[in-house]
């Protein structure tokens, strides 16, 4: 037998959504067939999968999840009426899950660049996760050092090049500070790590008095907690002493980015020459790049006419980055992935918990800093 077919596989399991016309959600384990892969291509043994924020809009969409029930080897849940035309789009398309992973490649294309990484640990961007394998473009992995488990290289790709992302954005806009909403989480605890490695000032938004002692512990200097009755003097306190004049906003809904840009108008007015009736002249930009609040998002105008409200998406960033740049923030990832990038994940789950109920609903919350872990294998 060739070296590049080492097991004879012809199938293997991926988690799917499906939404129905009726009005209902199906989540199910989906044997799928596994093609042998061509030139420039690797199958990799899916290892460990991490579920992201990203993840659960595509699982779940609008459904009612006090609604999941389990029907023999399908997990069903109810999509209100109201709500059937934000997804008329996807309706009877069973779709594969899971934004990024990392495994062992198995097997690989003819060419010498794919067959020198069987037996080799990478990581994988690009959908279809949730899955004992994946088939996928050798250039396009991410080659993890000798040694390195799975689950440590399973989420190089969204937190990383999102954390990276920002502060590229800060440099690219001339900025010279940033603030970051929802900062104890995973992605925000990269984030405070980099600001702290490349001297950027840093303002970090959490919700509790135990996220900013969190935060604290790990060197960051300005942790303003929203739950707190000083929450908008502190702000403003923690935006006048780094001139912070963009941020991100993992929140979306509700008042929170008309806050932060009422508090960077307060800061930067304070310092002003005179009054002007149009604000200050420093452009204040708030990116929304997730949506922990599904809430309207509401703009109450006290901030001047020099702002900003945009979405945001890292991969609409990357293309705008240009390959240099992102081979060079990659690299930056491999480098280091156990320190500047390490995650902590709440619990390992297989494929088939994946549909269970009982772990849905603890995922799904979506709780600041609790993130879990697929492990395909286990299946």
């Amino acid at each position: 037998m060739s070296s590049s077919t080492p097991e004879p596989l012809t199938t293997g399991l991926q988690l799917r959504s499906l939404m129905r016309p009726e009005g209902s959600l199906e989540l199910s384990l989906v044997e799928v067939e596994i093609a042998a892969p061509r030139e420039g291509e690797l199958l990799v043994r899916v290892e460990a999968a991490p579920i992201n924020p990203s993840d659960l809009g595509l699982l779940f969409g609008p459904a009612d999840l006090s609604t999941l029930l389990v029907d023999g080897d399908k997990t069903t849940a109810k999509i209100p009426q109201s709500f059937m035309a934000l997804v008329a789009g996807r309706m009877g398309q069973s779709l594969p899950v899971g934004t990024e992973g990392a495994g062992t490649v198995i097997a690989a294309g003819p060419d010498a660049a794919s067959q020198a990484l069987i037996g080799r640990t990478v990581a994988v961007f690009g959908g279809a996760m949730f899955a004992q394998y994946r088939t996928h473009r050798t250039a396009d992995v991410l080659v993890l050092p000798e040694g390195t488990e799975a689950k440590d290289g399973a989420a190089s790709f969204a937190n990383p090049l999102t954390a990276l992302a920002m502060t590229e954005t800060l440099r690219m806009e001339g900025h010279r500070a940033l603030i970051h909403t929802a900062a104890a989480s995973n992605l925000g605890q990269m984030l405070n790590r980099i600001c702290l490695r490349d001297g950027i000032d840093l303002v970090n938004i959490v919700r509790s008095p135990e996220q900013v002692r969190l935060l604290r512990d790990m060197g960051a200097v300005h942790v303003v907690d929203s739950s707190s009755q000083t929450f908008r003097s502190a702000l403003i306190l923690a935006i006048a002493a780094t001139d912070a004049s963009l941020a991100f906003d993992a929140v979306g809904g509700g008042g929170l980015a008309s806050e932060v840009l009422s508090a960077m108008e307060q800061a930067q007015s304070a310092g002003a020459q005179g009054y002007s009736r149009y604000g200050s002249s420093v452009h204040k930009q708030v990116y929304i790049y997730g949506g922990l609040s599904p809430a309207v998002t509401l703009l109450e105008r006290s901030y001047g006419m020099a702002w900003g409200v945009n979405g945001w998406i890292l991969t609409g960033f990357l293309a705008k980055l240009g390959p240099v740049g992102v081979k060079r923030l990659r690299q930056r990832v491999v480098d280091e992935l156990t320190t500047t990038f390490a995650s902590h994940f709440t619990a390992q789950i297989s494929l088939s918990e994946a549909l269970n109920p009982e772990h849905i609903a603890a995922y799904a919350q979506k709780r600041t800093g609790e993130k879990y872990l697929v492990i395909p294998t286990i299946d």
